[in-house]
């Protein structure tokens, strides 16, 4: 089974899975435009702060099964999609009683007005799997954002594998005081520290 699981403490709290999350819900598809519809696109994923400066946990729906949401839900408007094994809410049945809110272990469900091609009217608003670009082949919006590598998408298996690993090879330096091998640096970083490096060189020669 394939989800976006989240490394807790790589997140820094920059938000940019949100917005990127909120875009990709739009009507638009463009950061810009999007800021111009009605009613505005919003975020199904919720990045709250931690106790500690820089650190925050990126909160989103687990799509539980059995789900406690679907199982609340007076019209059906909470179903499973048992190809991509998300649980999606059919916004044309959705009366806003909050009931799937209440039972929701992880307080991940919102209420917000949504057009839908007809008259916005307010219903529940939660995450989606991002159903659409998986099934062209992309990630998730907020796993292709995230510059730290705190979301990550694949099968939970495996992820959970290379977390297991972090965490032995932690505990094995610790135990041991030898050198851990160093770890990948997330793609994007990788190039604004190779770029820093090429324009701190071109300035060491333009000054000589």
């Amino acid at each position: 089974m394939k989800t976006v699981f989240v490394n807790i403490e790589r997140c820094v709290g920059c938000k940019q899975c949100e917005f990127a999350c909120a875009v990709a819900h739009s009507r638009s598809k463009d950061p810009v435009q999007a800021l111009y519809e009605d009613p505005l696109p919003r975020k199904r994923i919720h990045v709250e702060p931690g106790p500690v400066f820089s650190t925050a946990f990126p909160n989103k729906c687990r799509h539980c099964d059995p789900a406690p949401c679907m199982q609340v839900c007076p019209t059906a408007a909470i179903y499973r999609d048992r190809e991509q094994d998300l649980v999606l809410i059919q916004p044309a049945k959705c009366i806003a009683c909050a009931m799937c809110a209440m039972v929701c272990p992880f307080d991940v469900l919102t209420y917000y007005p949504l057009g839908n091609g007809g008259p916005a009217r307010v219903v529940a608003v939660k995450c989606d799997g991002c159903a659409e670009r998986v099934r062209k082949g992309l990630v998730p919006a907020c796993v292709e954002t995230c510059k730290v590598g705190a979301l990550l998408y694949g099968d939970i298996n495996e992820l959970v594998q290379a977390g297991r690993l972090r965490e032995a090879t932690a505990v094995l330096v610790a135990a041991t005081a030898v050198a851990p091998p160093p770890s990948p640096v997330p793609q994007p970083v990788a190039l604004w520290r190779s770029g820093g490096t090429a324009i701190s060189k071109l300035r060491s020669v333009q000054e000589r």
